[in-house]
């Protein structure tokens, strides 16, 4: 039997500790590079994926890691129904503007789904976790408490990317939560503001990589939340090159398909699932 606490546990410290490498590097400077697709990367994203890979080697000796620079440098492990999906920094366009809302993301998968996750935010120091079926926390300091998605009510509130807010998810919310209040943030702490009870729903119409959603995935799914695929069903793992086409998030309740509100989708890039 895993101890899934124990793993958790050793994912946060993983976590936080790939925090201190990327402000480290926010102390000193870094220059940004751009990778084959054109997305940016920097100094902070490799050494904070070495960490995390050297951690999970310790915690978790045998459990594949597919992790984001490790994938764009064609390393991508065999693995089965059981591995860990890695974002060293999500919200890396954010990050290289100055911003502070970008994580450290952590997820492990089982049978194609999140089986519990560690999201970090290095520039607050909020750590949030959670195993699906026992709960979910946010850390802060020293402290340690439950957190929950709260009941639907009359009046919702959306997370929306800062980045990523288009025609389609405009239209899809006023379908799914008609006039609603909205929040602006980036990487994965859309999922972790819905599973904290501070959002409703979470829509993403158009793609994100499996490693992107994983741990907050996890997270939310702990604390009460579900996020669905665009067709309808809940959102799976390991699909080809590690692509989400859309995906809607929300505080437990099942919410509209968002398959019609999305534009065609080409099914992947050349990304293979490993050998």
């Amino acid at each position: 039997m895993t101890d899934y606490a124990r793993l958790l546990d050793d994912i946060a410290e993983a976590a936080r500790e790939a925090g201190e490498a990327i402000l480290e590097v926010v102390r000193r400077g870094f220059e940004i590079e751009a990778k084959h697709d054109s997305s940016p990367v920097t100094e902070a994203d490799r050494a904070a994926e070495l960490i995390i890979l050297a951690a999970l080697a310790r915690a978790a000796p045998g459990v594949p890691v597919i992790a984001e620079e490790e994938v764009a440098a064609g390393r991508i492990p065999a693995h089965g129904d059981s591995y860990f999906l890695v974002d060293p920094l999500d919200g890396t366009k954010e990050f290289c503007r100055g911003g502070d809302d970008y994580t450290v993301n952590i997820g492990l998968i089982e049978h194609g789904t999140p089986r519990l996750g560690a999201v970090f935010a290095p520039a607050s120091g909020r750590l949030h976790g959670g195993i699906v079926g026992a709960g979910a926390w946010l850390e802060e300091g020293k402290s340690r408490k439950p957190i929950q998605t709260r009941s639907r009510g009359l009046e919702l509130t959306a997370v929306a990317s800062k980045s990523h807010l288009n025609q389609a998810t405009i239209d899809y919310l006023q379908v799914a939560a008609g006039r609603c209040g909205y929040v602006a943030v980036g990487s994965s702490l859309k999922f972790c503001i819905v599973a904290e009870g501070q959002a409703d729903i979470y829509p993403r119409a158009s793609p994100t990589s499996e490693w992107d959603t994983a741990a907050g995935h996890a997270v939310l799914l702990a604390a009460g939340g579900l996020v669905d695929g665009p067709d309808g069903p809940a959102l799976r793992y390991g699909k080809r090159a590690f692509l989400n086409r859309a995906f809607v998030a929300t505080s437990g309740w099942k919410p509209p398909v968002l398959a019609p509100y999305l534009e065609p989708f080409a099914g992947g890039g050349e990304i293979p699932h490993g050998v």
